[in-house]
């Protein structure tokens, strides 16, 4: 059995915040390239996964990018309602990023 790790163990960032009055974005990064790329190499953090975690269709991901410079994962999703309409209970889109603290990471060190 493979070990994991919780990805907000393994990210040095996650975090959320508005893309516009429509659109969210989620951030995850990391403190270097290794463990960027060793995350990404896992295949687990995809757009099937942020599909599933936020319960979006496929269509409402705008963006997953991929950043090596930045050793970053960037995601952008259609917000289901306007920020600041009525309903909305985000504004500011900064309490997105909870579901990515615990996607468990396959990491063993040994």
């Amino acid at each position: 059995m493979t070990a994991t790790q919780p990805l907000h163990r393994l990210a040095k960032t996650i975090r959320s915040k508005n893309a516009g009055a429509n659109h969210f974005t989620l951030d995850i990064i990391f403190d270097n390239f290794e463990t960027y790329e060793r995350v990404r190499e896992t295949d687990v953090i995809t757009r099937d996964l942020i599909r599933d975690l936020y319960g979006v269709e496929d269509t409402q991901i705008a963006q997953f990018v991929h950043y090596p410079p930045g050793n970053a994962i960037k995601i952008t999703l259609r917000r289901p309602i306007t920020s600041g309409d009525v309903g909305d209970s985000d504004v500011y889109g900064c309490q997105q990023y909870i579901p990515l603290l615990t996607i468990p990471i396959p990491w063993d060190d040994a």
